[in-house]
């Protein structure tokens, strides 16, 4: 670190420039925020306003249950069957039906909506009426849920008993829903009374079972009675079409076989037949015979077939062969031969005979049947002229016979049907069944005390993290160790933990916290502002000596900054505090320490350490001449190694003094002098004192305080001392508490720490100071 004097105009002092300062520049940018890990420092730091508000939330939900009526819910369960429309084919009589062909569910739908109906719900009424009429209506207001529950009188015990209660209605809620997947459907009712509840599901599904039968039996009753009275007009109807065919028949003088034709007609057939086989007879005939008339005789099947014709040919045959032998050995007048010849000549003529008788027949046969076509061919032309004159007859006799088939058929059929269906009718069942009857429930339905406090529970933690998010995001302090250096370019030279985390003497701190001081045992007075003297053993004395560490070791070249100005974005930030204590610490170490009390509008270094402040800085400023000596203006104090000078009496514009051409004179004294100057200076945002002599000074130490400083005012801070040419040695986080802001690796280690200090209290004793 080299220091360069500049000349000064006017009442300006000198400053000493060090080229390794800071230049001016821009704050850095805000470092992005708004990770996961990050919310989840918030929310431990934040956890117990979460908590408290999540405890409330369930409070608010407890309390919001507690006036509302109880409800009690009965259930019961039914099942939806279906109805076997082809029972004895009553499907084929019934003109409606109630299966439906597409989707099963929609039967299920149809039901829902019955049980929902408001004809369904004047039935229950009706059958309730009777029975809870004459009961005294229970007061379920807000007002009387929060008398019964804080355990006064209702007003319903106060009324006249013995008088009866008017019918108001079934006062609940009926909801029916179908299960899914299945036939089953659950009736459900809400009631302030459970057994009026269950009372009422069971009531519901018997009238509704009852109803469903009635409707159908109705359905029933009306078919049958339009059947009978269609079936008495069938009746009518196929007399008079009996009748009336009877009288046709007899007037015209139709005569039928059989239920189809007529006897004409069946004459006719048998005629037609006949004269059918006479032709195909005479054709068969006339073929033969003209065969026999154009072929040679010995030819003719009806010839070669015939037995007799073969024997006698056979005979002719071996006879000429006889004669044949005969006439070889003997004269043709041979009696032999003359007899041969003779039965040769005998058997020839029977021969010619019987061939043409076997000619005769065919010829015969052949005129037989011609003649029998002829008459059978006139026979069917007669018939056919009378068929042909009772055809029209026929026809409007056709006409009344189908019209009297038709209507026996359809009475035979309509008879049918109303003796089946009066079985059917009989017969009637409901497609509803009862699987689970409805019981009086036990607990209340709702209110749900423990899902109204889960959703209390559920809304206070969001509420509670949406508020401390909100407020952590709104806050803009600084918070933790490390966070300064994200928005200013400035070392974090120390981190002061608060007070109340003194193992042992907690108490003590915290009560140090609330009163201005506390007087010991032996007497001295108890100071935060000495806890390196006081309590050096404690937590927070250490702190103290790792900034002086921080400090000493802050230079260039083995040098270090020996005169340095402390100071604080705005008051109560601990500036004083950490300044005392620095200047114990550095005592610590066998340093001479000035400590001078710079802030002369509210001076404290006097009433630290003990000494008189009826001289001090402000008498050496005002002074004319030389500063030779220290006149009384440097006081040593009880502490080894440390002195103060105070700020002396305050005058009114006692700040212009400072701009004063003596006080870098003093300051340059002080450094051959001492071995380390503080100076104690006013908040530098609300007055110039820190940045006058900061410039004259080796570099400036800012003191922040966790929870209390805001970043803009650090940023600030740093970029007036960064115009200035000031060097801006760190910054020192007072306060602290890492019970609070568990983050970033800073929150461990202080409770290790516990038996070391306990051990040496115990060894030295809680007052030991050296």
């Amino acid at each position: 670190m080299k220091e360069l004097p500049e000349a000064h105009d006017g009442n300006l002092p000198a400053r000493y420039q060090y080229i390794e300062g800071p230049p001016p520049n821009e704050p850095p940018a805000e470092p992005e925020t708004g990770g996961l890990i990050e919310y989840w420092h918030i929310l431990r730091r934040r956890k117990g306003t979460v908590l408290l508000v999540a405890i409330l939330g369930t409070i608010a939900g407890v309390l919001f249950s507690l006036p509302q009526t109880p409800v009690y819910q009965a259930r019961a369960t039914l099942e939806m069957l279906n109805i076997n429309e082809d029972l004895l084919n009553r499907r084929q009589l019934d003109a409606t039906t109630t299966q439906d062909y597409y989707d099963p569910q929609f039967n299920i739908k149809t039901q829902i909506s019955i049980l929902q109906s408001r004809t369904l719900g004047d039935r229950v009424d009706e059958k309730l009426k009777v029975k809870y009429a004459s009961a005294t209506p229970e007061d379920t207001s807000r007002v009387a849920a929060w008398r019964k529950f804080l355990g006064l009188e209702s007003k319903a015990a106060t009324a006249p008993k013995g008088k009866p209660a008017e019918w108001s209605g079934p006062g609940g809620s009926l909801s029916v829903r179908a299960v899914v997947g299945t036939r089953l459907v659950q009736v459900l009712y809400d009631s302030p009374n459970p057994k009026f509840a269950a009372d009422y599901v069971n009531t519901i599904a018997a009238e509704f079972i009852d109803q469903n039968v009635e409707v159908r039996y109705q359905a029933s009753q009306k078919t049958g009675e339009w059947l009978t009275r269609q079936i008495d007009d069938l009746k009518i109807k196929l007399e008079r079409s009996e009748d009336e065919l009877q009288r046709y028949a007899r007037a015209t003088g139709l005569q039928f076989t059989d239920e189809k034709d007529s006897i004409a007609e069946a004459k006719l057939k048998q005629v037609q037949e006949e004269l059918s086989k006479a032709q195909g007879e005479r054709v068969a005939k006339q073929s033969k015979y003209e065969l026999a008339t154009s072929t040679p005789a010995e030819s003719l099947p009806d010839v070669l077939d015939d037995a007799a014709l073969r024997d006698l040919q056979a005979k002719i045959t071996d006879l000429g062969r006889q004669l044949s032998e005969l006439s070889d050995t003997l004269t043709p007048a041979h009696y032999k031969v003359t007899r041969t010849q003779a039965q040769i000549t005998t058997l020839e003529a029977a021969f010619n005979k019987q061939r043409a008788n076997v000619l005769s027949r065919i010829k015969n046969e052949y005129d037989t049947a011609l003649r029998r076509e002829k008459l059978l061919t006139a026979d069917y032309s007669a018939q056919s002229r009378l068929v042909s004159q009772q055809s029209e007859k026929a026809i409007h006799y056709g006409i009344l016979k189908r019209e009297v088939e038709t209507g026996r058929q359809l009475y035979d059929g309509m008879l049918q049907k109303v003796k089946e269906y009066g079985v059917a009718s009989a017969m009637q069942a409901s497609n509803v069944r009862v699987v689970d009857a409805a019981e009086a429930p036990v607990f209340p339905y709702k209110p749900d005390f423990t899902r109204n406090a889960g959703l209390g529970l559920l809304a206070g933690m969001f509420l509670g993290v949406a508020f401390v998010i909100v407020r952590e995001r709104a806050d803009r302090s600084i918070q933790a160790p490390g966070e300064c250096s994200q928005y200013v370019d400035a070392p974090e030279l120390g981190i002061i933990p608060s007070a109340t985390l003194d193992v042992g003497h907690a108490h003590y701190y915290s009560r140090r916290l609330r009163r201005a001081h506390h007087e010991g045992a032996d007497g001295e007075e108890r100071r935060v502002e000495l806890v390196t003297w006081q309590r050096k053993p404690s937590l927070v004395a250490e702190s103290f000596r790792a900034a002086v560490a921080s400090i000493l070791f802050s230079g260039e070249n083995g040098k270090h900054p020996r005169v340095i100005v402390m100071t604080s974005p705005a008051p109560k930030e601990g500036k004083t505090t950490v300044a005392s204590n620095l200047a114990l610490a550095l005592a610590e170490i066998n340093r001479r320490v000035l400590v001078i009390d710079a802030d002369m509008r509210k001076p404290r270094m006097h009433d630290i350490f003990g000494v008189s402040n009826e001289h001090g800085l402000s008498d050496v400023l005002k002074a004319a001449g030389p500063m030779n000596g220290n006149n009384g203006i440097i006081c040593e104090t009880a502490y080894p190694g440390v002195f103060v000078m105070p700020a002396g009496p305050s005058e009114v514009g006692i700040h212009n003094m400072l701009y004063s051409p003596r006080l870098p004179e003093i300051i340059a004294r002080f450094r051959k002098e001492f071995d380390a100057v503080i100076i104690d200076t006013p908040p530098m945002l609300h007055m110039s004192d820190a940045r006058v002599l900061g410039r004259m000074a080796d570099g400036v130490i800012i003191v922040i305080r966790a929870g209390r400083t805001t970043r803009d005012t650090v940023q600030s801070t740093v970029q007036r001392f960064g115009e200035d040419g000031t060097r801006v040695i760190g910054t020192i986080l007072n306060d602290w508490n890492p019970k609070k802001h568990q983050g970033g690796g800073y929150g461990y280690g202080y409770r290790s720490y516990h038996g070391y200090y306990d051990s040496y209290q115990k060894h030295y004793g809680p007052d030991h100071k050296k």
